[in-house]
């Protein structure tokens, strides 16, 4: 049976998606050919392409529309979303290249992998049916499990693929689960359609039943707890610049899907699924931030510092409208540019046989080089949310949706955690310009691209934090 081939007109707004996927299919080709001491061509493809298809988005080029019976939604929330995306992924590659390389680990599969996901970011916060949801969703998984095991060798980043393909595939069956009772209450994959009979459906007990699962669904891919269990480990385990591109532009996946299925699916039914978010994002600020504190590697303080930065965005989700959407996405935005810089930070200080993922790696770090501990201090400054960073200007926007929201209760939980959370990012500062150094320390880099994208990224956090506004009003302008 021949499957019906829709008209131009239906594939223009997915030229982006069919542009990046058509030239990673062709990367995976050139790179057969490519020996492996110009393997650079490959990587510095992949940053090219990433770049084109932002430019492609910038452009406007095949324009905005609901295509393919509704199963593609191209809005401008949509759009922003995926120029951050590529954005961010196209700085993990940067931040990827010195240091696979150093280590023996960079091979053509990294990239190539990388633009998949990208791919099924870009379906994820584009989609307009259940379908094209967990299409989406699978794509940018399978990717990120393949990514995560890329050091073979090591029984650490062996041991994070693995939990992180069990717990990843939990997850993606506790959700498609959620979305077949979703489908079973309501006789249909659209979301539009779903929205449309959300609040009257005939079967209310499974409507909600299947609620619960996609909240819960939607908290493991985040990492929000208690459904965080795979992140510390994943974090640690993985190369740290993999764990720069799953712990930054995913999120703004995650979020992108979040939204398109709790208010574009769900909507009529927010008293519910709000509720539930404000419960996750309680338990997610105190969770993170208390264990944050008794870590001492680096890595793993930044992964439940993860988790409770999910719990901020939960704000902006919590508060709902207009206004809290936007704040949710400002702040998805915001955490993926000071993730990039955080586990950057750990790159830039790395070389072989001295990963820099410890605390006490970073004492004395001011004496070795002043720059580097300034660029640190702005990272760690903006994560705790001192003013004027962007990290700041984050956490109060999201307060202030919670607020809008009726959910004073959130807010000062949010308000208390922030105070309890700044302890953590603070040690990181008294470390690098107040301790004495241990053993050798860290031996600053010599490596310029790899310095001058991290500098950019870091000092990024201080210049946005300071001319914030126009991409608050880009965000609420997405869901005007």
């Amino acid at each position: 049976m021949m499957l019906p081939i829709p008209p131009a007109t239906e594939l223009l707004p997915l030229t982006p998606e069919l542009v990046l996927v058509g030239a990673t299919f062709a990367l995976l080709m050139l790179d057969l050919f490519v020996d492996e001491s110009k393997r650079v061509i490959t990587h510095l493809a992949a940053i090219v392409i990433l770049l084109i298809t932002a430019g492609l988005i910038v452009a406007g080029v095949g324009g905005q529309g609901v295509v393919l019976n509704g199963m593609f939604v191209r809005d401008a929330a949509a759009d922003v979303m995926k120029i951050a995306i590529c954005a961010i992924s196209a700085m993990s590659l940067v931040y990827a290249w010195s240091y696979l390389r150093e280590r023996g680990l960079y091979k053509g599969e990294v990239p190539v992998l990388m633009l998949f996901a990208v791919s099924g970011m870009m379906l994820l916060v584009s989609a307009g049916s259940l379908v094209t949801v967990y299409l989406g969703l699978e794509m940018l998984a399978l990717s990120s499990y393949a990514l995560v095991a890329v050091d073979r060798d090591s029984p650490v980043a062996s041991e994070a693929a693995i939990k992180y393909f069990v717990l990843g595939s939990l997850a993606s069956g506790i959700l498609l689960y959620g979305l077949s009772l979703i489908y079973g209450a309501t006789g249909t994959l659209d979301l539009a359609q779903i929205r449309a009979v959300a609040d009257v459906s005939a079967n209310p007990d499974l409507m909600l039943t299947g609620l619960v699962f996609v909240v819960a669904g939607i908290a493991f891919k985040f990492g929000a707890a208690p459904f965080h269990m795979w992140l510390p480990d994943v974090y640690h385990g993985a190369p740290t610049p993999i764990t720069i591109f799953i712990g930054a532009a995913p999120k703004l996946a995650i979020f992108g899907m979040a939204y398109r299925l709790l208010e574009s699916g769900f909507g009529p039914l927010d008293g519910r699924w709000q509720l539930l978010i404000a419960g996750l994002a309680a338990l997610s600020l105190i969770v993170g931030n208390l264990v944050a504190l008794a870590q001492t590697n680096l890595k793993r303080m930044l992964a439940y510092s993860t988790v409770s930065h999910v719990g901020f965005l939960f704000l902006g989700l919590a508060g709902g409208g207009a206004q809290g959407y936007a704040a949710a996405m400002f702040y998805a935005i915001s955490y993926a540019i000071m993730s990039a810089a955080a586990f950057g930070a750990i790159v830039v200080l790395s070389r072989a046989g001295f990963e820099a993922d410890k605390i006490d790696d970073f004492k004395g770090l001011n004496a070795r080089s002043p720059w580097l501990a300034g660029l640190v201090l702005c990272v760690m400054a903006s994560l705790a949310g001192v003013p004027p960073f962007l990290g700041f200007w984050a956490k109060l926007a999201v307060l202030r949706a919670a607020l809008n929201g009726d959910l004073m209760w959130l807010a000062i939980v949010g308000i208390v955690t922030a105070v309890i959370g700044a302890f953590y990012y603070l040690r990181v500062i008294k470390a690098m310009y107040f301790d004495e150094p241990v053993g050798e320390g860290p031996i600053p880099r010599a490596d310029r691209p790899l310095g001058v994208v991290f500098g950019v990224n870091a000092l990024a956090l201080l210049a946005l934090g300071l001319f914030w506004n126009p991409i608050m009003a880009w965000c609420q302008q997405a869901f005007a």
